[in-house]
């Protein structure tokens, strides 16, 4: 099963373009969301969980028509936004079993199997009686993981899901969405390159609303094979270079920017060709370089 998405378009009524003319076919399997801040990956994601209208265009998630069948697709999703609410006086083990009924599962045993077998999964089950308030970071987004897949969905969103997690924590929530996305359609909306390298054979880079890459990341830095460039400078000559370079990224090492060019020729004065990342995807895609 595919989630196809067409011209999906959003207009807000200050004018901000958040999505413009977006097409995507997204398969079983984790795929990855990327863009900076504000590039309109949450009001794609929103839209595709039946929270906000689109203005135009179409989702299908197979036969479903995302945008009419409301009901019909809230039955096969899970969400887990950047921020969810949950009432943080309630155990984690209470939670879950209140929102499985409202998903509709009432048999109390399946009910009490499914919770357990959640926390279980999660890695939560020794923490079931504790409230949500006292988890860490991890262990809600962990929670978060839970509750989104009570109802067996096909489709997963996920909206930013490390952000603030250590990386223990990060790198336990990576191995669990790995597991996750093995046989249904998982999300992964971020600006962390890091978590798309990680986690998915295929993404899509966005900005201002606009559809900038969709594919997989090794083909999408293998297109950048010896066009990018690095130079260790001094804070005094970020400018001037930026004015004789396309510059793509900076960043503190030792105290110096290392900067990242893109450029077809070796550009000389000093600079050394290196293997181009998803970083450098990313940043080139951003400046309209690739």
């Amino acid at each position: 099963m595919n989630l196809t998405i067409s011209n999906l378009s959003k207009t807000y009524s200050n004018g901000v373009k958040a999505l413009d003319d977006v097409s995507l076919e997204i398969p079983t399997g984790m795929f990855g969301l990327l863009g900076p801040n504000g590039a309109g990956k949450s009001t794609l994601m929103r839209t595709l969980a039946t929270l906000q209208e689109a203005d135009n265009g179409t989702a299908f998630l197979g036969d479903i028509d995302v945008l009419k069948e409301k009901a019909k697709i809230r039955q096969t999703l899970g969400y887990l936004p950047q921020e969810f609410g949950v009432y943080p006086r309630m155990s984690a083990y209470a939670m879950l079993d209140y929102i499985a009924i409202l998903k509709g599962i009432s048999n109390t045993q399946e009910r009490k199997e499914l919770v357990n077998a959640l926390l279980e999964k999660v890695n939560l089950y020794q923490h079931r009686k504790k409230n949500i308030s006292g988890f860490s970071g991890g262990m809600k987004q962990r929670f978060g993981i839970a509750q989104s897949l009570i109802g067996e969905p096909s489709l997963i969103i996920v909206d930013e899901p490390t952000a603030g997690l250590d990386p223990g924590e990060r790198n336990r929530f990576y191995n669990l969405l790995s597991e996750i996305g093995e046989n249904v359609i998982v999300i992964l909306s971020t600006h962390i390159v890091q978590d798309v390298r990680e986690l998915c054979h295929q993404m899509a880079i966005i900005d201002k609303g606009k559809l900038l890459y969709s594919g997989a990341p090794d083909k999408a830095i293998e297109s950048l094979h010896g066009k990018i460039w690095m130079k260790s400078i001094a804070k005094n000559e970020i400018e001037d270079h930026k004015e004789k370079h396309q510059v793509i990224s900076s960043k503190l090492v030792s105290g110096n920017p290392l900067i990242h060019i893109h450029s077809m020729e070796d550009p000389g004065n000093g600079f050394a060709r290196t293997e181009a990342d998803l970083e450098d995807v990313f940043f080139s895609h951003i400046a309209g370089l690739a």
